[in-house]
């Protein structure tokens, strides 16, 4: 196959960006998207010239690190999966593809396609987490979990943090991955000692990192390598809407 690539290249977080072509030519349609993305670099890197940064670690589809918006797609035309799982096969020879990071305020570009994802990690900072005594492992059983439950847990649990939904959502929001993170400890029994508290933190540093507001487009679950769904958010307004009031009644 031959490809042409119009990548946004950006050499820190400072400078202006453009984007620039480049052909890729003899690859195998059994190529990953990232392996292509090797191949051009290898070409530049013989030629003396810069070779393009892009976020990768597992290659597995499992990390979220591969955060590329492929022809205007978080990840690319195919539906729940990465990048780096998504194949040459899935484009036609001669094909021309946009490769951008991910477009928001949250994401400042460090360089090409290399985005600074921390803000997402600072949300979860801020109240992702349950309180445990130390000691002695408790037996697997101390805490009985109805399975409904675990299956929500579970179901919320697989988010992978890639940041998919905040680059696709036009309102530049981190809801869904919110929603699953709020989700996931909420539906169990250790989660219920933090719950409101939770809930108010997350979402107060969600606002303070700059993400917008949800309004139910739902192009995040579109594009969602995980599926999450997007009843997670009502989840999350719930648990909000819930927390609210015993918070006022708290501070008296």
């Amino acid at each position: 196959m031959k490809i042409t690539l119009r990548i946004w290249r950006q050499p820190d977080r400072d400078a202006a960006g453009s984007m620039a072509t480049y052909e890729v030519a003899g690859i195998s349609p059994d190529m990953s998207f990232l392996e292509m993305l090797d191949v051009l670099n290898e070409e530049l890197a013989l030629a003396g010239g810069d070779p393009v940064a892009f976020d990768h670690d597992c290659r597995e589809g499992i990390c979220g690190m591969c955060s590329l918006v492929i022809n205007g797609l978080a990840h690319g035309p195919e539906a729940l999966t990465t990048a780096c799982q998504l194949y040459l096969r899935h484009f036609t020879d001669g094909q021309v593809i946009d490769v951008e990071p991910w477009r928001a305020t949250p994401f400042p570009v460090l360089k090409d396609l290399v985005v600074d994802r921390g803000a997402l990690d600072r949300i979860v900072a801020a109240g992702g987490y349950i309180s445990a005594p130390t000691g002695a492992a408790p037996e697997a059983h101390s805490v009985p979990v109805p399975r409904k439950d675990a299956e929500r847990a579970f179901d919320a649990a697989a988010c992978i943090g890639c940041g998919a939904c905040v680059a696709a959502c036009p309102n530049g929001s981190a809801s869904l991955f919110l929603g699953a993170k709020i989700t996931h400890l909420g539906a169990l029994p250790q989660g219920q000692p933090e719950r409101d508290a939770r809930a108010l933190a997350m979402v107060e540093q969600h606002d303070a990192e700059g993400f917008g507001g949800c309004s139910q487009i739902g192009e995040c679950t579109a594009v969602c390598p995980a599926g999450i769904p997007l009843d997670m958010i009502s989840q999350l307004n719930h648990d909000v809407l819930t927390a609210l009031p015993r918070g006022k009644d708290q501070r008296g």
